[in-house]
């Protein structure tokens, strides 16, 4: 038993030497030559490059030197392996890639081997295709397709016999169709359409007989079809539309059996519908339509067109009934009948059978509503369908199209076209149609009754005018914000209603101020933003804000002045948003009433009447004029606006000292004075200001001490920004107070001596995630809902190098920067408590000392820069534990000793390290004292290998020379003395008989134990 098993192992080695000396190729008579480039063809191929403008990077591979001089691994090129000749050239464009320029394709003649040429989808620019490409005469594929290739098509394309595949459509190519072209008797796809070929076809187009595809389409094409197009039996796409051919359709067009594709539409083609149409039983697209002089009936033949899936009579002259057998199209999914106003739906039994069908159109089929079974037969099918066009069939309000049966039917109807019908009444419900999109049902009685009309938040688009709201006589509210819809109205349209609530906010006015508006004498809500109005607003319209509750008009490009009008807004929660215009001139003063005002990104220069005049308000809450052009001295005026709560100026030329009378605004929450030319110290009178959140007077001219009542008096400040000013002494220890400070920024000032080690104290700064109580509530103007709450917070902010705008950042950033200024002593290390501080920047200072370890703590920190002190000793360690670090930048210190090692700090590159002389590590390339070289695998010996290495190293040579000298002391003497290869192979055959018998003979054991 054990001599079995042993002669079956070695049958199983044998068989796999013999396996590997056939893999190895031992046993072939020849190898395959490499295949090379032939030379002539190579400096073809590159002057063909030579001679375009721009390859977009396609043609990189082509290069003339010593490492590519073989031309046939090129992008595009495939040779043939035997001659070495190229065989095939693919150079096809497809965006942003694409060849350009006025190609020389005169430079390829040398390819005359060739059989596949594809420059498609490129930019040629009107060059010509040149006559001696028909001299390739084994090209089998020519695309040279949507290349903006010019000129007459060469008759000398009618020598390539070899021809199967031709396609130069979408091209500038114009002139005759070559009759030469009837030569190609190998042609399988012709395509030539839009291009502006004219003439005739050729008659020798009927010799095509292997032509299986033939588009012709979108050209200047004249005469009649030929008749010898019947003789092209293999035809299966035949698209001639959109030409000028006239006479009738011949009938050999039922000649064409195996045809699956026919477009004869947009022709002056006349007569009937031959019924020999009815014999393509192969068909599947048929458009014959806009051909107006196409009269007669609807061929009864069609019932045979059993695979027709589109077809498509729009636009001819058809007339009588439409033949119940039309109903015999099982598959057809898309059925276009619009515009034969002579025919007609007797009985619409037929659709029942159209079970497929996902789009109708009947336009102008005017007994449609009439019809038997109509009705139940429009309730079946529109369980299916997707596009529904019934125009002016003369339905009414009982022709089901919108009866409850639809109503209670779940539909994928995207589109539903009912205009110009007799419909009454109130729109039905539509809530089951959920896939709709687009609905149009003007020029009907509908919607007499309408008060409200919402349809904000959608993905409307289109047009509406006039003639779509002339019947709403009762409409109060229209809302269609945030569509993609066109109003086009005229400027003497006067509305049949009085609207008091108008959104229209992203939709588009024409560019000129809706004079429209004028007639519109109740309105209390007006939301035109971002409308695309480019116009001076008329001085009557301002009248209307003693109606208006909320007015926003911002995003648009309205000019003018305001005028100062003899009225008084009463209303005690007037919103007037008018940023982002170019609105010009002084606010004036009736406007000073409105409970909210937002001016900003405007060209508004005068303040003075708005504040001092004589209707001074005790209601304004809100005042935003940031970004304009503000200038002068502000007007120490403020107190007659203590109700207000936020005051935005920033980004103004406002310029002196900061008015006392602004300590007046007691109410205030947030101040705003970024950017402008403010000077000396801050008011004194500010302290009474006690509920303010956000305090940000950066980007001035401001001076003196950071006075100590900012932390005294302000305790609720959750954004203190006082950067790039001319503040100067200490960091004030009563700052500590503002134990609610989210953002501290203090940079770019004059400040000296150290960091206060009570910042501890900032208590929000030691929560790790936003307290949701202590979220603040938006307070941008909306247009959906009036409400107080109408201003977001923003701060400009240094943010991993750069000045960011953040809004509401409280919300989400916590943050010190004390960067830019003199600032001396150590870092604190006091600063490790505050847990959620996200950004630390104390860079360009005289700090000394260490980093304190306890900064490893602040695990939320994702910024921190301490560049360009004196900041010495080693980096430590904890700074890797902060996972979330994405900027570090420790540069330009004293800083000593190995960068320690950990997976975040490992992410840095040496620009967060340079500037320290006695710094090693693997970011700056540079090695510690002690270390391997820099590039040197951990673990590997330095200077010599030890014991272990020198003995696996001579156990794997041993190894290695054991199996070569074994495996072809087996395999020399069979390979090499032919007598021992003669023998082997008898030793093969008598070894594979033996385990085909030992196989038969166990099995009928097997099959005699089973039996037994």
């Amino acid at each position: 038993m054990g001599g079995y098993f042993l002669k079956i192992l070695f049958s199983l080695l044998v068989c796999f030497l013999h396996t590997e000396i056939s893999i190895l190729g031992l046993n072939s008579t020849s190898e395959i030559s490499r295949v090379k480039c032939i030379e002539s063809e190579r400096q073809a191929l590159l002057n063909f490059k030579r001679g375009l403008v721009n390859d977009s990077g396609m043609l990189s591979t082509w290069r003339d030197d010593e490492n590519n001089r073989g031309c046939c691994k090129w992008k595009g090129l495939q040779c043939n392996n035997e001659t070495g000749h190229v065989s095939k050239l693919d150079l096809h464009g497809h965006y942003p890639q694409r060849l350009s320029g006025v190609i020389n394709i005169s430079s390829l003649i040398d390819l005359q081997n060739i059989e596949y040429l594809n420059l498609s989808n490129n930019d040629f620019e009107g060059s010509y295709i040149p006559k001696f490409m028909g001299s390739f005469t084994n090209l089998k594929y020519l695309d040279l397709s949507r290349s903006r290739f010019g000129g007459r098509i060469p008759y000398e394309l009618g020598n390539l016999s070899k021809l199967e595949y031709l396609d130069l459509k979408w091209n500038s190519l114009d002139g005759a169709i070559p009759s030469q072209l009837g030569k190609l008797t190998s042609l399988q796809h012709l395509d030539l359409s839009l291009n502006s070929l004219s003439g005739e076809i050729p008659s020798e187009v009927g010799v095509l007989t292997s032509l299986q595809h033939l588009d012709l389409s979108r050209n200047s094409l004249r005469g009649e079809i030929p008749s010898e197009v019947g003789k092209l039996t293999s035809l299966r796409h035949l698209d001639l539309s959109f030409n000028s051919f006239r006479g009738e359709i011949h009938s050999e067009v039922g000649m064409l059996t195996s045809l699956q594709h026919l477009d004869l539409s947009g022709n002056s083609l006349l007569g009937e519908i031959p019924s020999e149409v009815g014999k393509l039983t192969a068909l599947r697209y048929l458009d014959l339509s806009y051909n107006v002089a196409i009269h007669g009936e609807i061929p009864y033949h069609f019932k045979n067109l059993s695979q027709l899936q589109y077809l498509c009579l729009r636009g001819l002259n058809l007339s009588g009934p439409i033949p119940l057998r039309v109903g015999n199209l099982p598959i057809l999914h898309t059925l276009r009948l619009e515009g034969n106003f002579d025919l007609k739906i007797n009985d619409a039994k037929w659709l029942s059978s159209l079970s497929f069908l996902t789009t109708l159109d009947l336009t102008s089929l005017h007994n449609l509503g009439s019809s038997r079974y109509w009705q139940q037969m429009i309730g079946e099918l529109i369980t299916n369908l997707r596009e529904l066009s019934l125009v002016d069939c003369n339905l009414t309000d009982e022709s089901v199209v919108l009866s409850a049966s639809i109503q209670n039917s779940s539909s994928p109807l995207v589109t539903l076209n009912l205009n110009d019908n007799s419909l009454e009444g109130p729109i039905p419900n539509l809530s089951n149609f959920t896939s709709l999109r687009t609905l149009h049902l003007s020029n009907n009685g509908l919607l007499h009754e309408l008060e409200s009309l919402h349809l904000q938040d959608n993905y409307l688009e289109g047009d509406i005018n006039e003639w779509h709201l002339n019947n709403l006589s009762k409409l109060e509210e229209l809302d269609l914000t945030d569509n993609s819809l066109s109003l086009k109205f005229g400027t003497t349209w006067v509305p049949p209603f009085q609207l008091y609530n108008l959104g229209l906010a992203s939709c588009k006015l024409c560019p000129s101020f809706p004079s429209w508006l004028q007639t519109q004498s109740h309105l209390g809500f007006l939301d035109i933003s971002d409308a695309g109005i480019d116009d001076f607003v008329p001085d009557w319209f301002w009248n209307k804000l003693q109606s208006i509750s909320l007015m926003n008009m911002s995003y648009n490009t309205l000019k003018g002045t305001i005028p100062n009008l003899p009225i008084k807004l009463t209303d005690d929660y007037k919103l007037i948003i008018l940023n982002s215009n170019q609105l010009e001139g002084e606010i004036p003063a009736f406007l000073s009433h409105a409970y909210a005002l937002d001016f900003s990104n405007n060209k508004i220069s005068g303040l003075n009447t708005f504040l001092c005049g004589k209707r001074a308000s005790t209601n304004l809450h809100t005042l935003d004029l940031s970004s304009n052009r503000i200038m002068g001295q502000l007007p120490n005026c403020w107190e007659h606006l203590n109700t207000l709560e936020f005051l935005d100026l920033s980004n103004n030329k406002l310029s002196g000292k900061i008015p006392q009378s602004m300590g007046t605004l007691v109410n205030l929450e947030a101040l705003a004075l970024r950017h402008n030319n403010f000077i000396g110290d801050l008011p004194f009178t500010l302290k009474n200001c006690t509920r303010l959140d956000i305090l940000d007077l950066s980007e001035n001219l401001l001076s003196g001490p950071i006075p100590s009542w900012i932390g005294q008096s302000l305790q609720q400040l959750q954004i203190l920004s006082l950067r790039v000013n001319h503040f100067n002494g200490s960091v004030p220890v009563h700052l500590c107070y503002l134990r609610q400070i989210h953002i501290l920024d203090l940079s770019r000032n004059n400040l000296s001596k150290g960091i206060p080690t009570c910042l501890r104290n900032f208590t929000a700064m030691m929560e790790s995630r936003v307290i949701t109580s202590q979220i603040v509530r938006g307070r941008r103007i909306s247009s959906r809902s009036i409400s107080p709450l109408i201003y977001d917070s923003n701060v400009l902010l240094m943010w991993k190098g750069q000045d960011h705008m953040y809004w509401n950042p409280e919300n989400l950033l916590k943050s010190i920067d004390l960067s830019s200024n003199h600032l001396t002593g150590e870092v604190p290390k006091e600063l490790g408590y505050l847990l959620g501080l996200v950004s630390l920047n104390l860079s360009r200072n005289n700090l000394h000392g260490q980093i304190p370890s306890e900064i490893g703590n602040l695990n939320s920190l994702e910024f921190l820069d301490l560049s360009r002190n004196h900041i010495s000793r080693k980096i430590p360690s904890t700074l890797s534990k902060i996972d979330r670090l994405a900027v570090l930048d420790l540069s330009n210190n004293d800083l000593n000793g190995r960068i320690p090692w950990g997976r975040q700090l490992q992410t840095f590159d040496g620009s967060s390290f340079e500037g320290n002389t006695n710094l090693c590590g693997q970011q700056l390339n540079k090695s510690c004292p002690g270390d391997k070289p820099i590039g040197t695998p951990e673990g590997e010996a330095v200077d010599g290998e030890d014991e272990d290495s020198i003995f696996y190293g001579a156990l794997y040579m041993s190894l290695g020379l054991g199996f070569f000298t074994g495996f072809w002391g087996l395999l020399g003497p069979i390979l090499l003395w032919k007598p021992w290869r003669i023998a082997y192979q008898r030793f093969l055959i008598r070894l594979t008989d033996y385990i085909l018998l030992m196989v038969e003979v166990n099995m009928a054991k097997c099959h005699m134990w089973f039996k037994g």
